[in-house]
């Protein structure tokens, strides 16, 4: 049995058939994660909900744009969420504490480690953490895919050995969740791709991502060593369920590779801080994607998009454009530009500073 969890429940499982949330079912998982607590588990709660708690309550104005819109919502939302969180904790004698983030909170080491701080403080205190995207401040460009992403930094940041993300579906499907023919994929293991033909990419009622956005995010986990379960959150005693007995419950797990150093987990989330674009050739990118640790040396690179200085953050690209991995520069633009052709120069990018994403979809 795991030790330390992060738990994400998608709005879908809290949201209510009428607008708001079904408080039945929220108190219902409370009870699950408060026995977790009680057992001595390490957990955090990733809870979407804020929007759709909103839902019902407040009449919006039809002329108002989307981003003015999830604001309001999500503003009043989240106190209607934390409250009756904090409701039904206290039932079990449990503190919580609410924390919002935005992804520029995880934009350098130095705000990584801060909010790691956090989050250690409340566990060293008995504290439940329960975090949610502050959609209030977050503008698009600034916003995680969705909780999803979130709970997955968070688990690789807190070094936990699990991720649940409940949905309101079993698991991945090897076809049409609606076909009575299609089985969910009970195992995913490193190197499975293709699975993008089995998933739909329609969006849910209430959140902004899909299965296909949950599968990505679970193989990103899963390549830093976190085992990472999708299940149904609207199955009664789910939790319970996974955690005394996984393997007798319908649902997929994405199966953890040997765990990463802290730097590559902080790196594994971090493309959109990246300064500069880095395109590979093919003899680069079989090297770094080889079994054996290799560094990406500056002959291998056929081009570079935008300015960068040592201690930035690099993407790395194939030369079809598909994205291979982030690295850390060793040194500025100007001097990987004046050595470029130079096989024995140092590399732009050492590997205990190179996150290569893992094969997916």
């Amino acid at each position: 049995m795991y030790n330390k969890v992060t738990i994400k429940i998608g709005s879908n499982v809290l949201a209510g058939n009428e607008g708001g949330l079904n408080k039945s079912r929220v108190a219902e998982l409370v009870d699950e994660i408060a026995a977790l607590h009680q057992a001595g588990k390490q957990v955090i709660l990733v809870s979407s909900g804020a929007v759709a708690s909103a839902r019902g309550i407040i009449k919006v104005d039809e002329k108002i744009d989307p981003v003015s819109r999830r604001q309001l919502l999500s503003s009043i939302g989240q106190v209607k969420l934390i409250n009756l969180y904090a409701q039904l904790f206290e039932k079990h004698d449990i503190q919580i504490a609410q924390i919002l983030v935005t992804k520029e909170d995880f934009r350098t080491r130095e705000h990584y480690l801060n909010m790691k701080n956090c989050l250690s403080a409340l566990w060293e205190n008995n504290v439940l953490p329960i975090i949610n995207e502050n959609d209030a401040v977050s503008v698009t460009a600034l916003m995680f895919t969705d909780n999803d992403e979130l709970s997955g930094m968070v688990a690789s940041m807190m070094g936990c050995e699990a991720l649940y993300i409940l949905s309101n579906v079993n698991g991945i499907y090897n076809g049409h969740p609606d076909d009575v023919a299609s089985e969910v994929i009970r195992e995913v293991k490193n190197g499975q791709s293709q699975l993008s033909k089995y998933i739909s990419t329609s969006k849910s009622n209430f959140g902004r991502g899909g299965m296909l956005t949950k599968c990505r995010i679970a193989q990103k986990t899963a390549g830093s060593g976190i085992n990472v379960h999708i299940a149904n959150g609207q199955q009664s005693g789910i939790l319970t369920a996974l955690t005394k007995n996984a393997k007798e419950v319908v649902h997929t797990h994405f199966v953890a590779d040997e765990p990463s150093p802290a730097i590559k987990k902080w790196m594994a989330y971090s493309e959109g801080f990246a300064k500069a674009e880095i395109t590979i050739n093919e003899g680069a990118q079989t090297a770094l994607l080889s079994e054996k640790a290799s560094s990406l040396l500056l002959v291998g690179i056929i081009k570079i998009e935008g300015d960068f200085q040592k201690g930035d953050l690099l993407r790395i690209k194939s030369k079809e454009g598909h994205l291979l991995g982030i690295g850390k520069a060793k040194y500025d633009k100007e001097t990987a530009l004046k050595h470029q052709t130079d096989p024995k120069y140092k590399p732009l990018i050492h590997y205990d500073y190179l996150f290569v994403f893992p094969e997916v979809l």
